[in-house]
């Protein structure tokens, strides 16, 4: 079956790619996961877009991501969540919570599956490594405040 990639897919591609993938695949996991659309000459058409939109959150090369990490390290990256009497989360912070709060603090936008947070159910500050490019690992000090 022949689909375009509307996410990054370990190995298989990126998104904006048509590739063709066996149908049981393509029937159980990308299209229900939203990762991929059946390909149509409609649909070629929208990849332009969805290759324009991936050019503007890539990081261009080493040093642009060595910008990146020198920009992302200096300042904490904030999250105000919902918290109970006893002091836990309702719910955790997601990594789409992480990507709004980095981006609204150092005005950076980060593909959110390039982040590794561990759970954070609680109150405190937390580290995050961001991957920006194959040799640079940005590590992030989240700190979860009571908000919202």
């Amino acid at each position: 079956m022949k689909l375009i990639l509307t996410h990054s897919v370990n190995g298989l591609g990126q998104p904006g790619d048509v590739v063709n993938v066996k149908d049981g695949y393509a029937r159980n996991f990308l299209l229900p996961g939203g990762q991929a659309i059946a390909w149509s000459e409609g649909g070629e058409k929208q990849i332009e877009g969805i290759r324009r939109a991936r050019s503007a959150r890539e990081i261009r090369d080493l040093d642009h991501a060595r910008e990146i990490k020198a920009s992302l390290e200096k300042s904490p990256i904030t999250v105000n969540a919902k918290v109970g009497a006893t002091g836990s989360l309702f719910g955790s912070v997601t990594d789409k919570d992480l990507v709004q709060a980095i981006k609204q603090t150092t005005g950076v936008d980060i593909d959110r599956h390039r982040l590794k947070a561990p759970a954070m159910k609680k109150l405190g500050t937390y580290s995050v490594k961001a991957g920006l490019h194959a040799q640079v690992v940005a590590t992030l000090n989240v700190q979860v405040v009571a908000g919202k």
